[in-house]
Order: structure tokens, then C-alpha cells, then sequence
């Protein structure tokens, strides 16, 4: 809103005034952190995660309130229900290996099967319920891409990055709804945004947010060398709109000059906007550099679009995608581009990592030794 209202008034060279009603649109920024790296054989399963003592203390305190700052009943009861059914698995096996009738160790063996089954399922619902939930996860979303370092081709590697997006939200059955296209000359997209809605859309997406580099030997490349060119994605929730109306007259709108030593434009250009909420108080700073350059506002997530910034290479002389915060490699670029199965994968492994790091997080805030 404020933005909008500021670059207006530059716009008209007017400084005292106001819209007869404005509104507020409140955007929440995405939280989750990039997981450390950490290679793919590390990862545990469920069973290793169980087994680990720093898990078992906490799971420990969980069942004995006393000694819990935060009791959760529901995770309570669940990790009962565990030890019970884990209780039941050791007497079963016992009654597989020990008993002299065949037919009764036949039944045991079967049932022991489906103890194990059981217990699985147990441990992953323990584990959902240990990983804290978002509510900005349920959002829809604004995708954007904009082209990077590689003039020609890091807008030819922008427009089939889109296009893979496209096609990905069509294999997920979500709705995908473009916004803004500013193609190139020869094909390429300069930048592009599109409205992405649908079940767990922005929980997935959201991991897609940063400098994607490509290496490959570009179509305007005569001498077929190798050039390396990237291009930036940002990710952002739906924006929540709120209907507000403002008075007007509750609002002081000032420009504001530069002061100081030197410079052409000092005391010459207007180059910032201060809007005050009268009654309360409330105040709103905004340059007139941040107000023109709309990358901006997404620098913490797409950075300066350096080839050193990368989260993912696409190479295509070893037909290899690389994302390097989980450091693992997929193979057979141009299927992972058709935005089906690979790419799928990809996210899903990316989202485990995150929820990982975040249990690990949540056992050992918990736990007052933090010993693993």
C-alpha cells in the first residue's frame, strides 16, 4: 500500500495528497531456512530416528508431565500407544521363536509382521506431530523469475525454467494463472510471474526459492564453448488481503531531500516518502530507489543472482541437476524440465531435510543437556 501510494505521488509531483480509500495487503515472509548440507546416506529413517538418545529423553519427559514445560496430550497418548505395540512385537516374537506348536508360531510370525507395521506408522505420526505446522505452508503462492547473469542465454533458460513450473502445477492438478510476461528477442523471457493454488502448493514450492546456474553451450555460441548463466526464483505466500478503509485526512504525506556534501542531486530531488497514520503514530519510510526496483523487495531470497549464489546447477554436458543444499544429483536433464516425477522427487527430498533439521531443532530446544 505504501509503496504504491509513494511512487503516485512522485509520479504527479504532488506531495499533500491521498486516495479516497486504500487497501492493505499483509504478506507474511517465508521462514524456512535452507537445511545444511548433508549427504543423502546420513539421512535416517524412522527407526534410526527412534533409536537415537537424544529422541528417546525426550519422548521419555513427554510421557512424564512433571518433568515437561510443554505438555502436549495428543503426542502423549500417541507415544504410549508406541510402547504398547512395541511391548506387544517383543512378546510376539517371543511366542514365534519359543512355542512348540508350528501352526501357533506360523500365526506368531505373521502377527509379528504386523506389529511392525503398525509401529512404523506410529513413529511417523509421532514424528508429524514433533514437526511444528505453518499456517503460510496451506497458502497459494506468486511465483516470479527473473533472468540473471548470461544475457541471451540466462533469458533462454528463464523461459524453459517457467514453462517447467507450468507444467509442474499441471501435475500436481493446481491452478497456475500467469501474471506477467516480458519475453526477449529470441525467445527468452526477461521476467515472468505467474499465481500458482492448490494443495500444498506453496509447501513445496517454497523450496524452489533462489539462483538456479546453468551450464551448457548456448544456441547464439558459434565457437561451442561452454557457458555458464543463471536466473533467480522467488517464491512468496498469497498475499492475505484485509479490507481497510483510511481516512485521508489521518494521514501526513511529506517528501523528504537529500542533505549533505556533494552530489548534483543533493537538495535538488526528492528521494524518500514519509507517510504518518495520524492517529496512531504509526510511520512509513520509503526510498525512492526501493520503490523503483521491485527485485528488491525478494533480494533475501534470490540474492544478487551471482553464479556463486547458486542453490541448484543444471549441466547439461553430464545430463546432471545438482542441488547443493542437500548435495544430491539427478540425472536426465531434459525429463527433470518436463516438471512431472523428478522434479517431484526432488522437492520431496528437500522437504524431508527440512522437516529433519527442524525435529532436531525442536528435540534439542527441549532438551536441557542438548546431548545427542
Amino acid at each position: 500500500m505504501w509503496r504504491c501510494l509513494a511512487r503516485s505521488l512522485l509520479r504527479e509531483g504532488r506531495r499533500l495528497s491521498c486516495p479516497s480509500g486504500l487497501s492493505v495487503v499483509l504478506v507474511r515472509r517465508p521462514s524456512w531456512q535452507k537445511p545444511a548440507q548433508r549427504s543423502l546416506s546420513s539421512l535416517p529413517d524412522v527407526h534410526e530416528l527412534f533409536a537415537m538418545p537424544l529422541l528417546q529423553r525426550f519422548l521419555e519427559r513427554q510421557q512424564q508431565s512433571e518433568h515437561c514445560s510443554r505438555p502436549r496430550p495428543q503426542l502423549t497418548a500417541l507415544i504410549r500407544l508406541l510402547t504398547a505395540k512395541e511391548q506387544e512385537l517383543r512378546d510376539t516374537e517371543r511366542l514365534a521363536r519359543e512355542d512348540e506348536n508350528e501352526d501357533l508360531r506360523k500365526l506368531a510370525e505373521m502377527e509379528v509382521v504386523s506389529c511392525c507395521k503398525e509401529i512404523a506408522e506410529l513413529k511417523r505420526q509421532v514424528v508429524l506431530l514433533l514437526i511444528p505446522s505453518e499456517e503460510i505452508d496451506e497458502s497459494d503462492l506468486i511465483l516470479e523469475v527473473s533472468a540473471g547473469v548470461g544475457g541471451q542465454e540466462a533469458m533462454l533458460f528463464t523461459a524453459e525454467m517457467f514453462d517447467m513450473y507450468e507444467h509442474y502445477a499441471a501435475y500436481k492438478n493446481w491452478s497456475f494463472e500467469i501474471l506477467e510476461y516480458m519475453s526477449s528477442d529470441i525467445g527468452g523471457l526477461r521476467h515472468a510471474s505467474a499465481s500458482i493454488g492448490g494443495l500444498e502448493a506453496y509447501r513445496r514450492m517454497k523450496f524452489e526459492g533462489g539462483v538456479h546456474r546453468v551450464q551448457r553451450v548456448p544456441k547464439t555460441e558459434k565457437q561451442g564453448r561452454i557457458h555458464t548463466s543463471t536466473m533467480t526464483v522467488a517464491v512468496l505466500p498469497q498475499p492475505t488481503e484485509i479490507n481497510l478503509t483510511v481516512n485521508p485526512k489521518d494521514l501526513r504525506i511529506e517528501t523528504k531531500r537529500a542533505s549533505g556534501a556533494g552530489g548534483q542531486h543533493v537538495n535538488t530531488t526528492d528521494s524518500a516518502v514519509r507517510i504518518v497514520h495520524i492517529p496512531t503514530v504509526l510511520t512509513r519510510y520509503i526510498l525512492i530507489g526501493y520503490i523503483n526496483s521491485p527485485d528488491s523487495v525478494k533480494f533475501s531470497e534470490t540474492g544478487t543472482k551471482g553464479r556463486s549464489e547458486k542453490i541448484r546447477t543444471y549441466n547439461f554436458p553430464q545430463d546432471r541437476v545438482t542441488d547443493h543444499r542437500i548435495t544430491r544429483s539427478v540425472y536426465h536433464i531434459e525429463r527433470f524440465l518436463l516438471g512431472e516425477e523428478l522434479l517431484d522427487e526432488l522437492i520431496q527430498a528437500l522437504r524431508e531435510y527440512a522437516d529433519y533439521e527442524t525435529l532436531m531443532e525442536v528435540i534439542s530446544e527441549s532438551n536441557p543437556t542438548r546431548l545427542s
